[in-house]
């Protein structure tokens, strides 16, 4: 139940100190998990210090996967974690970055907004950042707040004196500085280190900012002597320096921080003493299905693109998860590059494994690679999962194939193909910027009744988000389904294609969507839950054929050697 709050919102803001990639982002959605649980409204947002607006344009080796809101805002995969944490739906005012900022002002410059002034980072930038804050405190008790990059990058300057200013304008009373650093463990000394964390806290003073709560990255526990040497040096109360050790999911984080009390520090500073204890205990229920699966194992194929860098498809991935917390399996994943089946690899190997997902993507590398596997899944019954690209691609196998298109392809790649299953959307063709011009966000979808599809969402009508240009072309419409196609789910007027199955298969699903944007751990998505089963079901089948092949040589008479 939601507390009834009469107090300002308050504001914490997450910096981060020493190297890059500790896990602010785990950090934050964790501190919001917590005070969601103490019934708080709370809601998260990323600063992002690069000048792209947005993260659209950026290579998915670069920067990982786009997250994509219900309002069509291309975001930081932060973002992920944070609607998977405290289970809100975030927007496009969440996820801030410099070249949005900039834009904002230069735009407000170009109407005369500013009376003809000099246009400077303070006041004007440290202003329009300071908007942004302001822009979620309604209907909040808690704003958190993350600020990409690491303290003493010259990009992140402007958004740490903003929240520098930001205290001083609302109070201390109302805002919470928390900083991650990092121990090191120095092997060859056999020592934990704690100079690199009094370094980046005093870099941090000397632009005014004074964390009021440090979590310290560590492999190793932190002693209770080097808690205090560690609050001694940085001005921080010892109960206020949190060790944050790795892991074995990231699930974990919030019960740890609470085991450390790390939400009543949180609170105490914030005058939030009168919430109630939180409610964890459907989130420990999960994280034991994670940690110890009463179901055994999952073997996953991911076929991609990306699999070089796995934060491409960090959303996938962690869906899959989820999939595995609702069956009470452990999902074990192998990202497979799909060059690979291009350049000589077998789709055989598929066998070993009891399901295949084709995620999402860009651009023809490693396509053909991706209509093999998807052509093994299909004619050997293993459960199939596709999105976006993923539907593409098995339109383009099954039309080739099934449907005896042998020069069926997409527009995309190949404009002068004599068949081209995949084409340009109309509302596409004068597109010519990229970046936030895709069909962005969340869109109604209509599934026929009794259709695998409609029995696994349990209704015929749904809403999911998506992230694409190009739409499988109506003209062959007709000819996948006489050839056994069942278009299973489409747009409320019929005319775009978002879900397909094949009714005579195991488990062959794809849809236009990208579902695993939808997913949490408490709230799996009903695709990835259903998939993960039919996985199950594969793996079971398997080794009921092992038993009974077993069964049957023990039965037979041994064979006669010839003396």
């Amino acid at each position: 139940m939601t507390a009834m709050n009469t107090t300002p919102t308050k504001y914490i803001f997450v910096t981060g100190g020493v190297v890059s990639s500790l896990g602010k982002g785990i950090a934050a959605a964790s501190i919001g998990r917590l005070l969601v649980a103490r019934g708080l409204r709370v809601t998260i947002q990323k600063f992002d210090p690069y000048i792209n607006v947005d993260p659209g344009t950026l290579s998915p080796f670069q920067h990982g996967e786009v997250f994509v809101t219900d309002d069509g805002a291309e975001t930081d995969l932060d973002l992920g974690h944070y609607e998977r944490f405290v289970g809100e739906s975030l927007s496009v005012a969440n996820s801030i970055t410099t070249g949005r900022i900039y834009q904002e002002v230069i735009q407000k410059e170009r109407r005369g907004e500013y009376l003809g002034a000099t246009v400077q980072v303070i006041p004007h930038i440290t202003d329009a950042i300071k908007t942004a804050i302001r822009r979620l405190a309604p209907n909040h008790d808690v704003v958190i707040t993350e600020i990409g990059g690491t303290v003493g990058d010259i990009e992140s300057l402007p958004f740490l004196e903003a929240i520098r200013q930001y205290r001083q304008e609302v109070g201390r009373e109302h805002t919470l500085f928390i900083h991650l650093t990092l121990i090191p463990y120095i092997a060859a000394a056999g020592e934990l280190k704690t100079k690199p964390t009094q370094h980046s806290v005093r870099e941090l003073m000397e632009i005014g900012i004074q964390p009021d709560i440090l979590i310290c990255r560590s492999e190793h526990p932190i002693p209770p002597e080097m808690r205090r040497k560690i609050a001694l040096f940085t001005n921080v109360d010892v109960a206020s320096v949190i060790e944050a050790r790795d892991v074995d999911s990231i699930y974990e984080v919030p019960l740890d921080y609470r085991r450390q009390r790390l939400d009543e520090q949180v609170c105490a500073k914030l005058g939030l003493q009168n919430t109630p204890k939180p409610d964890l205990a459907s989130w420990e229920q999960l994280v034991e299905r994670v940690k110890r699966p009463r179901n055994g194992t999952v073997r996953i194929a991911v076929v991609g693109k990306y699999v070089a860098l796995v934060d491409s498809y960090k959303s996938v991935q962690e869906s899959l998860y989820h999939g595995g917390i609702a069956n009470d399996v452990k999902v074990q994943i192998d990202w497979l590059s799909s060059e690979d089946f291009e350049n000589g690899q077998s789709a055989e190997k598929l066998s070993q494994y009891h399901g295949l997902l084709i995620p999402g993507g860009f651009g023809v590398r490693g396509v053909e690679g991706m209509l093999a596997a998807i052509g093994w899944a299909r004619e050997n019954g293993l459960p199939f999962f596709g999105i976006c690209l993923g539907l593409q691609t098995a339109i383009i196998e099954f039309s080739r194939s099934v449907c005896g298109l042998e020069h069926a392809h997409s527009a995309e790649w190949e404009r002068d193909t004599s068949d081209p299953v995949i084409c340009l959307m109309d509302s596409q063709r004068q597109v010519t910027d990229l970046g936030g011009t895709q069909r962005l966000g969340a869109y109604t979808a209509r599934l026929v009744p009794g259709s695998r599809s409609a029995q696994i969402y349990g209704g015929s009508e749904i809403s999911e988000r998506h992230r694409h240009r190009y739409e499988v072309n109506n003209a062959y419409r007709p000819q996948l389904q006489e050839a056994g196609m069942l278009i299973s789910g489409t747009s409320p007027d019929g005319n775009l294609v978002e879900m397909i199955e094949l009714p005579d298969h195991p488990w062959f699903v794809a849809t236009q969507a990208h579902p695993e944007l939808k997913s949490r751990p408490d709230q799996p998505h009903p695709l990835f839950a259903s998939f993960v089963e039919a996985a199950m079901a594969r793996r079971n089948g398997a080794e009921q054929t092992t038993i009974d092949l077993r069964a049957q040589a023990a039965s037979e008479p041994a064979a006669e050697v010839n003396a």
